[in-house]
C-alpha cells in the first residue's frame, strides 16, 4: 500500500514537473514568434553591426518568415498538446471523469496567462531584445522541424494552388516603404511627430516614383530671352527678371540654343563696359549667343530621384524638359526637387510673387490653378486624386470634361470647385471648400 502510494506521488510529482516544463517551452515559442516578428529589422542590423551575434542570427532566420513561423508554431502546439494531454491524464486519475473538464479549465489559464499574454506581452515590449536571445535557440528548432515543415509548406502551397492563390515563399508582406510610410502617419496621428518632418520624410520617399513632368515649370510659364533682342533690352529682362539662369532661343521659343546665367552676364558687361574702357557705347557690340551655355535637356519621363542624381554627378542645377518628340514642355531645377522633399524655398527676390495657396475669412481655399495635386494635398492633408491630372486646374478640367468658365462651379471627390479666373483656355484661380 505504502509502496503504491509512493508510485503514486512520484508519478504525480513527475507529470506536474513535465507539465510546468511543458507550459515554459510554451512560453518560449509563443514569446519569440512575436519578437521575431515584430522586431525592427533596422534596429538588428544596427545590432548586428555592434556585434551582436544574437541580432545577426535573428536576421538571418526572418529573411524566410513562412519557414521560421511554421517551425515555431510546430513546436508550440507539440508542446500545448502535449501538456493538455498529461493534465487530462492527471486529472482523471484523481478526479475521476469529472477531470477532464477541469483539466481543460486550469490549462486554459495556464496557457492562456503563462503561455501567450505574458510571453507575448514581453516580447513586443521589448522585441529586438527577444528576438536577439531567442534566435539562437531557434535556430536548432528550425534545423529540427525543417522536414515536417517543408512538407506542411509543399501542403499548404497545393491546396491554395486548388483555390488559384499563389505563395511566394521569398516576397514580403508589405514594402519597406509602406512601412515606413505606415509608421509615419501612425507618428503624426498620435502627436509624436510634426506634419513637417512627415511630410519631408514622405517627400525624400516619393522621389523615385515621380517624374519630371510632374513639378516642372510648363512652357507657358517660362521667362525666355530672345537672342535677336538689342543688348540694352536684353540686359533690362535679365535684370528684371527674378531668376538667375535665363533660356536663349533663335526665331522660335522651340529653338532654345542656350542659358544665360546672370554672373555670367555680369561679368561680360563688366568687360566690354569697363574694362575695355569704351563705356556705355560698347553695349551695342555685345552679343549674347556670346556667353551662353550650352543647353541640358531631359525626357519629361526622367524620375525625380533619377534627375536629381544627374544634376549633382553634372553639377548643374537647371534642366529644359522636352517630350519623346523633342518639342519643348517644361523645365526643371534643382530647386524644385529639393522643395518636394523641404517645402517652398523662397528668398528676398520671391516677397513679391503670389502665394498659390490662401485662406479666406470664411473658410474656402484661393488655389492657384497651376497648383499641383501633391503640393495641395501636402499642404492642407487633404486627398484629392492626382492619377488623372498634375495640377488643380488639370482636375478640374478632367472632371468638368470641358473648359470651365468663370463662376461655375463643380462638386466630386467631396469638394466644391469653383472657377475664379480664367486666362484664355487656362484657370488661373480656383475657389476651393471641402464638404
Amino acid at each position: 500500500m505504502h509502496a503504491n502510494m509512493a508510485a503514486l506521488d512520484l508519478t504525480f510529482w513527475i507529470t506536474v514537473g513535465a507539465i510546468l516544463g511543458l507550459l515554459v517551452l510554451s512560453g518560449f515559442f509563443s514569446g519569440s514568434e512575436t519578437a521575431l516578428t515584430a522586431a525592427s529589422r533596422a534596429k538588428l542590423r544596427a545590432q548586428a553591426e555592434r556585434g551582436s551575434n544574437g541580432a545577426a542570427t535573428a536576421l538571418r532566420i526572418t529573411e524566410d518568415n513562412e519557414r521560421l513561423i511554421g517551425s515555431v508554431l510546430l513546436g508550440n502546439n507539440l508542446v500545448n498538446i502535449l501538456a493538455a494531454s498529461l493534465a487530462t491524464a492527471l486529472f482523471t486519475r484523481i478526479f475521476g471523469e469529472s477531470g477532464v473538464a477541469l483539466a481543460t479549465l486550469v490549462m486554459t489559464l495556464l496557457v492562456l496567462i503563462f503561455a501567450e499574454v505574458l510571453p507575448k506581452t514581453y516580447a513586443i515590449t521589448n522585441a529586438e531584445t527577444a528576438a536577439a536571445r531567442t534566435a539562437p535557440l531557434i535556430v536548432w528548432v528550425i534545423r529540427i522541424f525543417d522536414p515536417m515543415v517543408s512538407a506542411v509548406r509543399w501542403l499548404v502551397r497545393l491546396i491554395l494552388r486548388g483555390f488559384g492563390v499563389q505563395a511566394d515563399a521569398d516576397g514580403h508582406i508589405h514594402a519597406v516603404r509602406e512601412e515606413i510610410a505606415g509608421a509615419l502617419y501612425l507618428g503624426h496621428s498620435e502627436g509624436v511627430m510634426e506634419k513637417e518632418d512627415r511630410d519631408r520624410i514622405l517627400g525624400a520617399l516619393d522621389l523615385g516614383e515621380r517624374t519630371i513632368e510632374e513639378i516642372m515649370l510648363h512652357r507657358s510659364r517660362i521667362e525666355m530671352i530672345d537672342a535677336g533682342g538689342e543688348p540694352q533690352a536684353i540686359l533690362e529682362q535679365c535684370l528684371r527678371s527674378n531668376h538667375t539662369r535665363l533660356p536663349l532661343y533663335q526665331d522660335d521659343p522651340d529653338n532654345i540654343i542656350g542659358v544665360i546665367h546672370a554672373r555670367d552676364l555680369l561679368r561680360a558687361i563688366y568687360e566690354l563696359t569697363v574694362e575695355s574702357g569704351k563705356g556705355a557705347a560698347a553695349l551695342a557690340e555685345f552679343d549674347i549667343r556670346s556667353i551662353a551655355r550650352e543647353p541640358y535637356f531631359v525626357p519629361e519621363t526622367t524620375t525625380l530621384d533619377d534627375q536629381m542624381r544627374q544634376f549633382l554627378r553634372m553639377r548643374s542645377h537647371f534642366a529644359l524638359v522636352v517630350d519623346e518628340y523633342g518639342a519643348l514642355q517644361g523645365l526643371i531645377t534643382l530647386e524644385d526637387i529639393l522643395e518636394e522633399i523641404v517645402g517652398e524655398i523662397t528668398d528676398e527676390f520671391d516677397t513679391e510673387i503670389e502665394h498659390s495657396l490662401r485662406r479666406t475669412p470664411d473658410g474656402d481655399y484661393l488655389v492657384d490653378g497651376s497648383m499641383t495635386i501633391r503640393d495641395l494635398n501636402r499642404a492642407l492633408d487633404w486627398q484629392l486624386p492626382d492619377e488623372a491630372a498634375n495640377t488643380v486646374a488639370g482636375l478640374v478640367i478632367h472632371e468638368a470634361q470641358m473648359i470651365p468658365s468663370v463662376d461655375q462651379v463643380f462638386i466630386f471627390h467631396g469638394f466644391r470647385f469653383q472657377v475664379m479666373a480664367r486666362k484664355d483656355n487656362r484657370l488661373t484661380r480656383l475657389k476651393i471648400r471641402k464638404l
